[in-house]
């Protein structure tokens, strides 16, 4: 019998202060691949695409064609593919590297605890909550930063903290219309608390659909092997493109979202 993986994941080695993790291994290796994909997928570059290109401008173009759906813009969605496209390849390319046979089952026995544990050399990458979390983190922080640099500070802040539509709302001397003013002001205060949730939710669907497959196969790999887990594989091939799909489009949609211009609405009403 296979042990069930823990929730959190288990140190390999330490380099000084750095404690080097079964999940961050995988990450690792990811990374690894994506160089040295890019260097080969560079040198094969020529004026007429074929074999290889052909392979990367294909996915190159199907990418664009579902940022195309979320944008509305080829000149947006052409802006925000190196970033949308990078975390759409690692987060499938990690779910992937994690289903490969030796994953969790090629290790090392290490004394926890005053006990003897088999500790998995290779995990799957996704399955660590802080590798999860930092990227939610990531996408929703860097959708502010481009939303600031995009309509400007003072604009994208109106957004959460509506100040001005407080202002011109008093100046109007329109009693409805500062009430509703003021009703924007708070509900400003709720996006702030739904921007953090954002992150939560982002990195626990990533976190448990991926933790909740390597379960499923440990369990199954444990009852019997070879025949029955194969169409569970299949479908964990699925879920991965799934959940790289969703994690992506989702910060993608938060960029669109923070990238669109401000429209004073109650500055308008007091003005007519």
């Amino acid at each position: 019998m296979l042990a069930l993986p823990p929730l959190a994941a288990e140190p390999i080695f330490n380099i000084g202060s750095f404690t080097v993790t079964n999940t961050y291994i995988n990450s690792t290796l990811t990374v690894f691949l994506f160089i040295v994909v890019g260097f080969l997928v560079q040198r094969s570059v020529k004026d007429v695409p074929r074999g290889i290109q052909n392979f990367f401008e294909s996915i190159i173009e199907t990418l664009l064609g579902y940022f195309d759906q979320v944008t509305g813009d080829r000149k947006k969605s052409l802006k925000f593919l190196p970033l949308i496209g990078s975390l759409f390849l690692f987060i499938l390319i990690s779910n992937w590297l994690g289903i490969l046979p030796g994953i969790g089952s090629i290790g090392i026995n290490k004394i926890v605890h005053g006990e003897l544990e088999f500790i998995p050399l290779f995990r799957p990458a996704n399955t660590d909550l802080n590798l999860t979390l930092a990227m939610a983190v990531s996408g929703v922080v860097l959708s502010h930063i481009i939303g600031v640099f995009t309509i400007g500070f003072f604009k994208y802040f109106n957004k959460f903290v509506k100040l001005s539509d407080v202002w011109h709302a008093f100046k109007s001397k329109k009693v409805m219309t500062i009430f509703t003013a003021f009703i924007e002001f708070m509900v400003g205060f709720l996006e702030i608390i739904s921007e953090a949730a954002k992150m939560v939710s982002l990195s626990l669907r990533l976190f448990g659909n991926i933790f909740a497959g390597e379960v499923l196969l440990t369990v199954l790999a444990s009852i019997v092997a070879y025949v029955v887990p194969l169409p569970f594989l299949a479908l964990e091939l699925l879920v991965g493109l799934i959940q790289a799909t969703v994690f992506s489009l989702l910060v993608l949609t938060y960029i669109t979202v923070a990238t669109l211009p401000v429209h004073g609405h109650v500055k308008e009403k007091a003005t007519h």
